[in-house]
């Protein structure tokens, strides 16, 4: 069971505590099991709603076969704050990881990990949450800069923020805008990158959190 670390509706001012304090235990290093199983977990709402629909989608790492996809409809407290979003997302995605038959040997989020301001980003929170090997795969670029990348796919540089490299921007197809993949927890580097090409062998976004992401947007396309 997930450890009971903190409470969830905090003023902003004590959840920017925790993430300070939490991030003392956030450990990069090379995954101490093998990785048969990764899953990709996405969150969507609207900034003003109390409604979220939060979506976790487990795969088979070696074929991409999904194993299992589980989503929910549910409701949050917590506003929307830019560097404060695992506190509106991660509850829902809890209730997701509670439904789930197959645990996952990791998992990866839609957005950042130590690629944030606090260095606590949404992976690194979920990943000490659940004591589970995470990584994020952005879309967008939150902190940091990085030089131009080649237009090759595989393609990388170094996310760099405040004279720290906080993750890398990763091209995963051929002349196509990159992903910003930075560690969550139980993780290092090379495997967060080994695992993003991995799974993206056809879209820019990996298999994973492209698979959540649909399943959320299902779920909102049908609550409409």
């Amino acid at each position: 069971m997930p450890a009971n670390l903190h409470d969830w509706n905090l003023p902003a001012s004590d959840a920017i505590a925790v993430q300070q304090r939490l991030r003392e235990l956030v450990r990069i290093e090379p995954p101490k099991t093998p990785i048969h199983t990764i899953a990709g977990a996405d969150v969507s709402f609207n900034k003003f709603s109390e409604t979220i629909y939060a979506g976790i989608v487990v795969l088979e790492l070696a074929s991409l076969r999904t194993i299992e996809s589980v989503g929910v409809r549910t409701t949050t407290k917590f506003p929307y704050i830019p560097g404060l979003l695992s506190f509106r997302e991660i509850p829902a995605l809890l209730e997701v990881w509670e439904r789930l038959q197959t645990k996952p040997d990791a998992l990866m989020l839609d957005g950042q990990g130590l690629a944030h301001p606090r260095r606590f980003g949404l992976a690194c929170h979920i990943g000490v949450w659940l004591d589970l090997p995470t990584l994020g795969c952005a879309k967008s670029l939150y902190v940091g800069k990085h030089d131009e990348l080649p237009l090759a796919a595989g393609s990388q540089a170094p996310l760099l923020d405040r004279g720290e490299q906080v993750g890398v921007a990763l091209r995963t197809k051929r002349k196509v805008a990159p992903v910003y993949v930075s560690v969550g927890h139980l993780l290092d580097l090379p495997t967060a990158i080994a695992l993003t090409l991995q799974t993206a062998p056809k879209y820019r976004q990996p298999e994973p959190t492209r698979q959540a992401h649909l399943l959320v947007n299902r779920l909102r396309t049908a609550d409409q």
